[in-house]
């Protein structure tokens, strides 16, 4: 298990012991990991390839997270030491071949590293987590009870992270699953407007929603996170505005349970919406 304490690695790795497997996770601090206690916890880090070395001797599977600059090095590791299948947490956006979308180049570049091994593969895609409006809305919500974005009207169709987590497990535990390229969303289309009443409903207290003009969006995003990034960002929402997304069925088809709702993460998530003390009001 590499990403092994990330939020989808975590439930992955409870999904694989659950099961009775013998699980490695790959951290470079594991004396931070906290995973359960019958996980072998060992240190490695994909952004040095040698690291990873011991990791894999004796592996079978491989949870891979993705790591562009070395996907190569490591994939050669794993087939050196015998891996035979390899699961890895890719993303929705490698379906758009524009070529100015960063996130899809991003993960194309791991997907053709491990298709071109020879290793037996399965890709999960999830399209946008619903984990991302923690860092986009959760201080806010938190010190104002306000959420600002554009295009409130944007239809998405997050997924829950557990959901994730229960088909890349499903990979990694079952035959029939090899060459597949899974395409994970969540079971609904809901305006930003809709997810943050969601979430107010959730934690028991009211939000405000507030729509701002793409160009405030752009200054606020362009603080924390790269331009085209940005601009990626920017131009899904403004897309989902005039082309809603349609969900997928995919998690139900691989889990044989539907896809969890927002209002279900939401719920799930709702502590990490009470004030924090790290808070500061903007």
């Amino acid at each position: 298990m590499t990403g092994a304490t990330g939020a989808v690695g975590r439930l992955v790795v409870g999904r694989l012991v659950a099961a009775g497997e013998s699980v490695r996770a790959v951290t470079r601090n594991p004396a931070t990991a906290g995973l359960p206690e019958p996980v072998e916890v060992v240190e490695g880090d994909l952004d040095k390839p040698e690291s990873l070395r011991a990791a894999f001797a004796g592996v079978d599977r491989l949870y891979l997270f993705p790591v562009p600059q070395t996907a190569r090095e490591v994939v050669a590791l794993a087939k050196e030491a015998g891996v035979r299948r390899i699961v890895v947490l890719s993303s929705s956006s490698v379906l758009d071949t524009s070529g100015d979308n960063h996130s899809g180049a991003y993960h194309r570049s791991v997907e053709r590293a491990v298709q071109e091994s020879g290793i037996e593969w399965t890709f999960v895609r999830p399209d946008e987590f619903a984990t991302n409006v923690l860092w986009k809305w959760g201080h806010s919500i938190r010190t104002e009870g306000v959420v600002r974005a554009p295009y409130g009207n944007a239809r998405r169709v997050v997924i829950h992270e557990s959901d994730v987590a229960a088909v890349a497990a499903a990979a990694l535990l079952e035959d029939g699953h090899a060459g597949q390229a899974y395409v994970l969303t969540g079971p609904e289309a809901l305006t930003q407007a809709e997810q943050v009443r969601q979430i107010a409903r959730a934690i028991g207290r009211p939000v405000a929603f507030e729509e701002i003009t793409p160009d405030q969006a752009r200054q606020a995003m362009g603080q924390a996170m790269p331009a085209p990034v940005v601009e990626m960002v920017l131009g899904y929402l403004a897309d989902a505005v005039a082309n809603p997304p349609v969900p997928f069925d995919t998690v139900e088809k691989v889990t044989g349970r539907p896809a969890l709702t927002f209002a279900r993460w939401a719920a799930d998530h709702a502590a990490d919406f009470a004030p924090q003390p790290t808070d500061r009001a903007a």
